[in-house]
């Protein structure tokens, strides 16, 4: 984005309060990122925290190669991944309303069924599958962006999705059948 650029070259250039606004058009979409990722609203907003230090730290390295917004969601990936291995604690929260799949008919016990169903699902992925897969189906990233979050090859981001949907598959299809 034009006023990502401008934006960064501001903060560049010394203007220590223009990081506010990368802050600002950011951070929702790093925290529902963290979020997907940790399942903790506490664990996400500590990533959200950690993710805006290292950017503005790392600032100068940003070689805009890629968007802004890729480089902030790999930084914010790294740190929900450093969060998790350091904390290694088994999560049970249910995901809320951000993240809940579109189930707009059928009584609410199906929906909260099917709720604790994918999060169940998603405890199966590894990371990197829980990663791909919550950027490609939540986020709507593409795979090329994808993989330049994960800093992996296409084919490799391709089949992290793909084990992902099969995994989430095996967890969900019962309900899907059932209805």
């Amino acid at each position: 984005m034009d006023d990502d650029a401008v934006t960064i070259d501001r903060v560049l250039g010394g203007d220590s309060d223009a990081f506010r606004f990368l802050v600002e058009r950011h951070g929702r979409a790093v925290f529902r990122l963290a979020y997907r990722l940790t399942r903790s609203q506490q664990d996400a907003d500590d990533v959200v925290q950690e993710t805006f230090l290292r950017a503005y730290r790392h600032l100068p390295s940003f070689d805009a190669r890629s968007s802004f917004s890729t480089w902030l969601f790999r930084i914010a990936t790294n740190s929900a991944c450093d969060l998790m291995r350091r904390s290694m604690r088994h999560r049970t929260e249910e995901l809320d309303e951000m993240s809940e799949p579109v189930v707009s008919d059928g009584d609410p016990a199906m929906r909260i069924g099917f709720r604790a169903a994918l999060e169940r699902g998603m405890e199966r992925l590894t990371g990197s599958e829980r990663t791909a897969f919550v950027l490609r189906h939540f986020e709507g990233m593409s795979i090329d962006e994808i993989s330049a979050v994960l800093g992996t090859e296409t084919s490799a981001t391709k089949q992290a999705v793909f084990r992902a949907v099969r995994k989430l598959r095996q967890v969900l299809d019962p309900l899907v059948r059932a209805t």
